[in-house]
């Protein structure tokens, strides 16, 4: 089914002011999806599906001449107890607007959790070629990973040029499990404030949950 996308008053304000007549980035958009969440398999340490919001969250790296736009959204996620995870693989449910894509690739990274917030970073990989579905859902292939019992937190922002390919939002649900989702744009393009890491639905309250997503990998006892 497909839904129109849309623009905050307040970026599309800002973004006027800034960019004149040429068109820029948006902070959210709706649109049809690639999947609602992923299928658990035995291989799957964590699963992050709910209801569809209709919400994608800009989390992307544009152009140089976009810097300003560049944005991360990111999601909390737990080891239980006892356990030692090695992640291979990460999915996540996406869409394209103002544009059709497709990205360039991807980039995934892990923080510890710093207060209900993304904190140090515990790994980070650029450029990585994951399988898109053709709508911006991707299977990401990673470096193997390995995360002992705590909590933290993952995000993926796509690299594309917003003059190629448009925007990319990842997918919320309207469900939250542990910690709100995340949200930073440390160039202030959009002008809704948090240029480092805030709850993202005081970024852009668009009445927005978690985000799709899903580790994939081995886990085995921590004793």
């Amino acid at each position: 089914m497909k839904k129109t996308f849309v623009i905050t008053c307040v970026a599309l304000a800002a973004l006027s002011f800034a960019m004149a007549a040429q068109a820029a980035p948006a902070p959210a958009g709706k649109g049809a999806h690639g999947a609602t969440g992923f299928v658990a398999t035995d291989r799957t340490l964590y699963n992050n599906t709910g209801t569809d919001s209709g919400i994608g969250i800009v989390s992307q790296n544009f152009e140089s001449s976009f810097d300003i736009y560049d944005a991360a959204a990111a999601d909390d996620f737990k080891v239980p107890r006892f356990r030692k995870w090695t992640v291979d693989e990460v999915d996540v449910t996406g869409v394209y607007f103002n544009g059709a894509g497709p990205a360039r690739s991807e980039h995934v990274t892990f923080y510890k959790n710093a207060n209900g917030h993304p904190g140090a970073m515990v790994a980070t990989y650029d450029d990585v070629a994951g399988t898109d579905n053709g709508t911006g859902s991707f299977t990401i292939p990673i470096p193997k990973t390995r995360l002992k019992h705590g909590t933290y937190w993952l995000s993926v922002v796509i690299n594309m040029d917003f003059a190629v390919g448009g925007e990319w939002g990842w997918e919320n649900m309207l469900e939250t499990r542990g910690n709100p989702a995340n949200w930073e744009n440390p160039g202030g393009g959009f002008g809704v404030g948090c240029t480092t890491w805030e709850d993202e639905a005081t970024c852009i309250p668009d009445g927005q949950g978690d985000h799709f997503f899903m580790i994939k990998g081995k886990q085995s006892l921590a004793l």
